[in-house]
Order: C-alpha cells, then sequence, then structure tokens
C-alpha cells in the first residue's frame, strides 16, 4: 500500500464515527421524540445530515476498495457496519489498524527496506 491509500482509510475513518452516531441520534431525537412529544422539527435536518454522511461514507467505501484492492467480503463487512448503529465505532478502531498499517508498509518503501 501506499501513502494514498492510508489518505483513503484516513479519510473513510474520519467519515465513520459521524455517520455511526448521526443514525442513533436520528432513531433517538428525531423518530421517538416525534412520536412521544410534539418535537417534530428535529427530524428532517437528522435525516438529511444522516443521508449525507452515509452517502459520503458509501462513496469513501468505493474509493478504498479501489485503491486497496480489498475482496467483496471485507468491503461488504464495513458496509454492514455503516448500516448498524455504532457500527462506524467498531469499524474506525478496524480501519486505524489498517491505516496504521499502511502507513508503515509506504515508510518502508521509501526508506528502501522492504521492495513489495
Amino acid at each position: 500500500m501506499d501513502i494514498k491509500t492510508a489518505t483513503a482509510l484516513h479519510r473513510l475513518r474520519l467519515i465513520s464515527i459521524p455517520e455511526a452516531l448521526s443514525f442513533p441520534a436520528l432513531i433517538l431525537f428525531g423518530s421517538v421524540l416525534s412520536r412521544v412529544s410534539d418535537i417534530d422539527f428535529l427530524m428532517m435536518p437528522l435525516g438529511m445530515l444522516h443521508g449525507v454522511l452515509f452517502v459520503i461514507y458509501v462513496v469513501l467505501l468505493l474509493d478504498v476498495w479501489a485503491k486497496t484492492k480489498w475482496p467483496l467480503k471485507r468491503v461488504a463487512f464495513f458496509f454492514v457496519l455503516c448500516v448498524l448503529p455504532f457500527g462506524g465505532l467498531y469499524g474506525d478502531k478496524v480501519l486505524k489498524r489498517y491505516e496504521a498499517d499502511s502507513v508503515i508498509a509506504a515508510r518502508a518503501r521509501r526508506e528502501g527496506t522492504v521492495s513489495a
């Protein structure tokens, strides 16, 4: 992996946490509050925010897939994590490991210690 791959992984990590938190916020503040009280003005902004974050996550996941050549099974795993409430928090943890590995590999290649 090279530094561009590490950058793509980092961008995906950056969006995974807000995306992971926006879905439970939409469920809690949007859906539940609008049903049990008269507070229904949060549904549309939270829904729009979650929708935008979800689309950005999927686009960045496709970018990472193109750069890393991951198997479809791994990409599907990260997609399922973004659909689950708080799933992106675990995805961030896993992505952090992949990102660190790619940065180490890029530095080793640049310094000439690895020819892979």
